[in-house]
């Protein structure tokens, strides 16, 4: 696909391999421009979390050139990558909330880990949890709420800090359709905002909600197709 302006992400000839099996990810090549909204689809088993993984730097490529606000990461220094970790938030397929805090100190954990003042983290958290309905749930325990409940609050946790992109695995994949739309309006908002958001899903219905979303398709590691039209390509 065409760049608009700098890549926010650019992949080059990436390849994954764990261990001394054959490769996950075979000869993935893409660009990410900034604020634009994508979808990654495929079927279970096709490499979806694995590129996602190497999208917010949990994992690193066993071959190929990958750049992200204009630094090439495989040369960068272990110790240097959380400040760029730092400006990308993740959705968990397994949520990955912080069992001791509430739901409310959940989504605050991003701002209090970036230094903001306790008087001015109130405000944004209240109103994220509210967003996502879940203001009368902000002291539960992790423990205490339903699959679905805890879905938002890793969303909001992923999305206070307003981060440069934004990557989910499957984040609609535990809640009912209305809450799916409404949480798919969330990153349409974020993404308003100048986030560059990639949603990784089996629903092929989310892409019908959009106008004109961007998609990659992944088969057996492979990017079958990158960048098209939802509604322009075939599926």
């Amino acid at each position: 696909m065409s760049a608009a302006g700098r890549a926010v992400v650019r992949f080059d000839n990436v390849g994954l391999r764990y261990g001394t099996d054959r490769e996950v990810l075979s000869d993935i090549s893409f660009t990410l421009d900034p604020g634009r909204f994508y979808f990654l689809t495929g079927a279970s088993g096709a490499g979806k979390t694995s590129l996602l993984r190497l999208l917010y730097l949990a994992q690193r490529p066993s071959r190929g050139i990958i750049e992200m606000f204009g630094q090439d990461l495989i040369t960068t220094p272990r110790e240097k990558l959380p400040s760029y970790r730092r400006r990308i938030g993740v959705v968990f397929q397994d949520f990955r909330l912080v069992t001791h805090l509430s739901a409310f100190d959940n989504v605050a954990l991003p701002l209090r880990l970036s230094g903001l003042p306790e008087r001015d983290i109130a405000r944004p958290v209240a109103d994220i949890l509210d967003w996502v309905g879940l203001s009368h749930r902000a002291e539960a325990s992790p423990a205490s709420l339903s699959g679905g409940e805890q879905q938002r609050v890793a969303i909001a946790r992923a999305v206070i800090g307003r981060p440069e992109i934004l990557v989910a695995d499957e984040p609609t994949g535990n809640v009912d359709p209305d809450m799916a739309l409404k949480l798919l309006r969330l990153f349409e908002a974020l993404n308003r905002l100048g986030t560059t958001v990639v949603v990784a899903t089996h629903d092929v219905h989310l892409l019908d909600r959009l106008p004109d979303p961007q998609r990659f398709v992944l088969e057996r590691g492979r990017l079958a197709q990158d960048g098209g039209s939802h509604r322009g390509g075939g599926r």
